[in-house]
């Protein structure tokens, strides 16, 4: 798999409240991952829309098709796959090597074919990502779990099926949960999945499968319950993915830094009451509608008003570790000095040195914990993105300094928002790529 080496040059606004219009959110990355895996549980076409046009995406496609899914592109946020015809259980190295979500896939094609192969999934280096409550999990429902080289195997003796079973995740995890509620709905009898994630893309997951007619109690809340052994049947119409509230979340923040006024719309606000309830703390204008938010300058204040605040990530609902680099940004640029602790990965804070090279005031602490002073001016660097959420910080960093900047690797970037510079270039942003 070729990835081009593109570059984003940015032209900052040296501080300005310069941008100004509307920006829609796009389907979520984390929603649609989960549900183009849950394709291999049917034996019939499904069809999803709203699907964003991302790199992840992509490599879930191909990771489908080597598994003997026929994976069609119907229009630009448009997709079916059909997993009647299953070839194979061994997920392509390469492309599991490179993305987390590929482990979405164990579950459901443990439970269809009674064996799957993978190697230890990867995706941004942000910090330890355990795969031991897959393999426990897998273990308590009746699979043999075998360590060969560089790839787990796990497999189900011949004419035998998953069994339900009891499983409690000793961390809240998205991924874990979504995997289990898969494999759920094959096995034999009743799984129950204690200390669920309450993420809005798990709760999505299980209204598409219930939709199909899965028996699935309790999404959304920390105890699920599923009744596996009954056939699902896809529904009729396109099933809608629900919009990302991290994309929008991060609009929020370049709103509230670079923009006279800013209408973010196609979201869903209940989705982002941590993030919007901070940055009102901190000193934002913001208002909230049925589906949009709107972020608005406060012109007549010094230093736009903006106070320091401090950010705990926590799992959901609190506030998300994706938001926590972007927010750092914004921070730079509020009076007064603001604690960063980020409790879920502890290869968060790597983009700290290169907002320091911009001129940000920060001080590391440990792995987890990170001091800004502000505000501070940032100036024009270039960059390397090291992971999705802060080559989108490096963006908004980028659009707030005096100068131009060049950011590097933004195949990262490109993994979770769609065409990103496209988007921008109307609000006022004079975003380039390059080759």
């Amino acid at each position: 798999m070729a990835i081009l080496k593109e570059k984003f040059l940015i032209k900052g606004l040296g501080g300005g409240k310069k941008l100004k219009g509307t920006i829609a959110v796009g389907g979520a990355k984390n929603a649609a991952l989960p549900l183009m895996a849950s394709s291999i549980l049917f034996k019939k076409q499904v069809a999803f829309e709203n699907i964003p046009d991302i790199e992840d995406i992509k490599r879930m496609g191909e990771l489908l098709e080597l598994l003997g899914v026929e994976v069609e592109r119907t229009a630009p946020h448009s997709y079916t796959l059909n997993a009647s015809k299953i070839t194979s259980g061994d997920l392509d190295k390469e492309i599991a090597k490179r993305m987390r979500a590929s482990v979405l896939l164990t579950g459901p094609l443990l439970a269809r074919r009674g064996s799957v192969s993978f190697p230890h999934p990867g995706g941004c280096v942000i910090g330890e990502r355990p795969i031991d409550l897959f393999l426990e999990g897998f273990k308590k429902m009746g699979a043999v779990v075998e360590e060969k080289g560089e790839r787990y195997h796990i497999s189900l003796k011949p004419k035998k099926k998953l069994k339900g079973t009891e499983i409690f995740f000793r961390v809240q995890s998205p991924t874990a949960t979504e995997t289990f509620i898969m494999a759920g709905l094959l096995a034999e009898g009743r799984t129950v999945l204690k200390n669920c994630a309450l993420e809005p893309e798990v709760k999505d997951l299980a209204d598409f499968l219930i939709s199909c007619g899965a028996d699935i109690k309790g999404a959304g809340t920390t105890t699920i319950e599923i009744n596996g052994g009954k056939e699902l049947a896809p529904p009729s119409k396109p099933y809608a993915v629900i919009p990302d509230r991290i994309e929008a979340g991060s609009f929020l923040i370049l709103g509230a830094l670079c923009a006279e006024t800013l209408e973010i719309t196609n979201c869903e606000p209940s989705h982002l009451e941590s993030i919007t309830a901070l940055l009102r703390l901190a000193g934002v204008k913001i208002s909230i509608g049925k589906n949009k938010i709107t972020v608005s300058s406060n012109k007549k204040t010094k230093n736009n008003g903006f106070r320091s605040v401090s950010v705990k990530t926590h799992e959901y609902p609190g506030f998300p570790t994706d938001f926590q680099a972007p927010m750092s940004v914004f921070l730079t640029q509020a009076s007064g000095e603001s604690l960063i602790f980020e409790t879920i990965f502890e290869g968060r804070l790597s983009y700290a040195e290169d907002l320091t090279r911009m001129g940000a005031n920060l001080t590391v602490w440990d792995a987890h914990r990170m001091m800004i002073k502000g505000p501070t001016p940032l100036k024009g660097r270039e960059l390397e993105a090291p992971d999705i959420r802060a080559g989108l910080a490096y963006l908004i960093a980028a659009a707030v300094a005096k100068g131009e900047s060049v950011i590097n690797n933004v195949y990262y970037i490109d993994r979770g928002y769609e065409a990103i510079e496209k988007r921008l270039r109307p609000l006022g942003l004079e975003i380039e790529r390059m080759q």
